[in-house]
């Protein structure tokens, strides 16, 4: 249902059973899959790529032109997946010809007066609470949660399940199922409870726990953590997880729990 206050450029495609309310904008080279209902005055962009059931509430962007110097009007996307809720004047940038695309999983929620900039990649059933700020080529891995009012330095990367405390300055990469607090940000432990939730078993939080435990409490440096974890620790999804994301970090890990840098 397309109210005729809205304005649809004639060339968008739009699915069955969409909603769009009054004063919304959607321009052309736009697609928005069955079910997903716009707010009146979101604008909604050219390169938009929107799912199935989607909510975007009043005062949204979705796919603004990239707030980077280096952008030369290069024909770019924003993917949004299935059940996505962004809620209002939150804003999202296409991509660059980085990656030529931003994006952003499905079953996500992005809270108001958050910001995604250009070639983001959120993963799935992520969460950015209210008033986030990321800047460009940051990654999130699935289930990740950011706490209101953080900033997300610009190429840094937070791991699967993370948790980090509102008002962070997310400086430095974040590993797959920790929590990340203070300042500087710092390992605080593991997102226990949200791995529960997710239907991790008591064994495997264990094996997670004893991870971090050479990584950021037996006094190692990095290279000695993830040589003893690999030829210590039983082989696992999340073990293996762990040592990619950290051997393939190119900014650096969060500090340990006595604000010491890893090296």
């Amino acid at each position: 249902m397309i109210q005729p206050l809205a304005y649809v450029h004639p060339e968008a495609k739009i699915a069955q059973n969409v909603v769009i309310e009054p004063f919304a904008i959607i321009h052309k080279d736009v697609e928005i899959g069955e079910g997903t209902w716009i707010g009146s005055h979101a604008v909604i962009n050219e390169g938009s790529r929107i799912g199935k059931n989607c909510r975007i509430y009043p005062g949204a962007v979705i796919s603004s032109i990239p707030q980077d110097l280096k952008f030369k009007g290069e024909y770019t996307l924003t993917y949004i997946g299935d059940n996505t809720t962004i809620r209002e004047y939150a804003t999202i940038s296409r991509g660059t010809e980085e990656h030529y695309k931003t994006e952003i999983g499905s079953n996500c929620l992005i809270m108001a007066y958050a910001h995604v900039a250009h070639d983001c990649r959120i993963g799935n059933n992520c969460i950015m609470t209210n008033n986030v700020q990321m800047a460009g080529h940051v990654y999130m891995g699935d289930w990740a949660i950011i706490g209101g009012s953080s900033s997300v330095l610009q190429f840094t990367r937070i791991g699967a399940h993370a948790m980090i405390s509102g008002g962070s300055l997310v400086r430095k990469d974040v590993p797959p199922f920790t929590k990340a607090a203070r300042e500087p940000l710092s390992y605080t432990g593991i997102n226990s409870i949200g791995l529960r939730r997710r239907g991790f078993t008591n064994e495997q939080i264990n094996d997670i726990q004893e991870i971090y435990r050479y990584l950021y409490l037996r006094g190692l440096n990095n290279a000695e953590a993830l040589t003893r974890i690999e030829l210590e620790l039983p082989a696992s999804d999340a073990r293996d997880e762990v040592l990619n994301f950290i051997r393939t970090s190119e900014r650096g890990i969060m500090r340990g729990p006595g604000g010491h840098d890893r090296e």
